[in-house]
Parts: structure tokens; C-alpha cells; sequence
């Protein structure tokens, strides 16, 4: 079919997908040209023709830096824990979700669990100290019982099972959603055949259930590799006065302050670049294993 008749055919996709193309070319793809800041003496005042031009400077001041070290120590902990801990509650919470037989009860059940998505991280931190700081729920009746009080949102040493703890109760069940609908795809009739042929609940999953939502599982995990190096800005920064930067430091924080607060903006640019660029090859390998175990990922071959 010619080019042009394709486009028309297509016209109202198009349309419909223009507004959100423009959004992502004005804030994302526009704003990739300031990554030549990372090779600048970069001076807000003066711009970027008045600014003196370092070469690799910034990066060799960047990589000798023990403090983005630290970031990146940090963060790459931070993701392993919510791989390993996060990835696989939406996974589990829709599959219990599908196994509830009562539509009323399920409605209400996910209702619940989709509320805390809705909610800002101020509002989740400040709750999360209202139960589980010095003067919270817990450790007032443990005082109250003669038992010894604990620090948990201080604490440096749980502080990352304290975020990815956060993040599971504010985003699981918003995650379930995708899942759910993997699952609904999945032709009832296997269920019923395999019920017959006297498959149980784990077989049933396992050899139904389970196939059925492995794209989209090997999908957004490849999504979630390339995005694993963002672990939560906003989430952090509210708590990393309480910890310290030594455990608290991501790369997001470490670019801000080093960008906005200090005004080293070559430094805070390349340590951006740095992690755009290893996000990627992220995705790429990624993909790539995905189809060699024969699975689409997030683009075909």
C-alpha cells in the first residue's frame, strides 16, 4: 500500500496519538540538546555561547569523585532490592485477584489496593512516620508495654528495605492492572480442558496462567532495567536529610545537588548523560536476550 494511503488510513490514529507525541518531543527529546553541558564550563548567566567549552573535564571530575561512587553503590542496591522485591508483588497480587470468584469482593479488594498510587510520597512518608518513626504508633506502645523502642525511618542501615517497603504499598496494586488484563486475554477454555483433564491450581498457573503473561512480564521488566537507575527522586530526597547522604545518595539526587543546589552543572549534566546512556544499553541487552529466549520485548527484530 502507497505511503500516502497508509496516512490516511491512519489519519485518526495519528490525531489521537499527536498531542502525547508533542508533549514527548517539547520535554524529552528538545531538552536532550542541553547535554552539551557536560562538556561546558556551563554559566546560566552567560548561556551556552558565553560559556567556556572543557572537553572531558567534567567527567574526569566526575568518575574521580568517591561521593558519585557512593550514588551509584547506592542505587544500584536500591534497584536490585526492588527487582527482587517489588517486581514480583503486581505479579502475584493479580493472579490472588483472579482467583476471586465474588465480583463485589473483588471490586472492593482492588479499590484498596489502587488507592495508595493516588497518593503523593509527602502524604505516604508522613504516614510511614506517623506508624514507624520515634514518636510513631509502634513505638509508643512498645514504651507504653516496657519494651525497647526501635528507629526505622533513621535508620541507615534498613533504610533501603524502608523504601522499596514504601514503594510496594504505594504502587503494587496500581501494578496489578496490566497484569490483570494479561490475564483476562487468556482463553477461559484452557482453564476449563486442563480443569478436566484433572489439572490442579498450580499446574493450571504454572502452565496457563503463567505463559499467558509472560510477554508482558518479559516486557515491562525490559522497561523496568532501562528505568533502573531511577529509583525514586522525590521519595528520597523527603528522607535523606534522616539517613544521610552516605546511604541516602542516589544519582537523581546526586544531579540535583550537585546541578541545582551547588551549581556545578557540567558535573551534574555528565552524571546524567552517564546514566541515559548506560539506561539504554540496559534496554538494548535486554531486548536482545529477550528474543533469544523467542519473546518480542519492546521491539522485534
Amino acid at each position: 500500500m502507497p505511503f500516502l494511503a497508509r496516512l490516511w488510513r491512519d489519519a485518526p490514529l495519528l490525531v489521537m496519538v499527536a498531542p502525547a507525541a508533542i508533549v514527548l518531543l517539547l520535554f524529552t527529546y528538545i531538552p536532550l540538546l542541553g547535554s552539551v553541558v557536560a562538556w561546558m564550563d556551563y554559566v546560566p548567566f552567560l548561556g551556552f555561547t558565553g560559556s567556556d567549552w572543557v572537553g572531558w573535564d567534567n567527567f574526569t571530575a566526575l568518575v574521580s569523585d568517591p561521593a558519585f561512587w557512593s550514588a551509584v553503590w547506592n542505587t544500584l542496591q536500591i534497584t536490585f532490592l526492588q527487582l527482587v522485591l517489588f517486581f514480583p508483588v503486581p505479579i502475584l497480587l493479580a493472579v490472588l485477584l483472579n482467583t476471586v470468584a465474588v465480583p463485589m469482593a473483588k471490586n472492593f479488594v482492588q479499590s484498596v489496593i489502587y488507592l495508595p498510587h493516588f497518593l503523593s510520597w509527602v502524604i505516604i512518608i508522613a504516614l510511614f512516620q506517623q506508624v514507624l518513626g520515634g514518636a510513631g504508633v509502634v513505638n509508643r506502645f512498645l514504651i507504653t508495654h516496657g519494651l525497647t523502642p526501635f528507629e526505622v525511618m533513621s535508620n541507615p542501615d534498613t533504610f533501603k528495605l524502608l523504601l522499596t517497603t514504601q514503594a510496594i504499598w504505594k504502587d503494587a496494586g496500581w501494578g496489578t492492572i496490566i497484569f490483570l488484563a494479561a490475564i483476562a486475554a487468556i482463553d477461559p477454555g484452557l482453564y476449563e480442558s486442563a480443569t478436566m483433564d484433572g489439572a490442579g491450581a498450580w499446574r493450571r498457573f504454572w502452565h496457563i496462567t503463567l505463559p499467558g503473561m509472560r510477554p508482558i512480564i518479559v516486557l515491562l521488566l525490559i522497561l523496568r532495567l532501562g528505568d533502573s537507575l531511577t529509583v525514586g527522586f522525590e521519595q528520597i530526597l523527603l528522607q535523606r536529610d534522616a539517613v544521610g547522604p552516605g546511604s541516602a545518595e542516589v544519582l537523581d539526587t546526586f544531579v540535583y545537588y550537585n546541578g541545582v543546589v551547588d551549581g556545578s552543572w557540567g558535573t551534574a549534566t555528565a552524571a546524567g548523560l552517564i546514566k541515559g546512556v548506560v539506561s539504554l544499553f540496559l534496554v538494548l541487552a535486554a531486548n536482545k536476550i529477550a528474543h533469544r529466549f523467542g519473546e518480542e520485548g519492546v521491539y522485534k527484530r
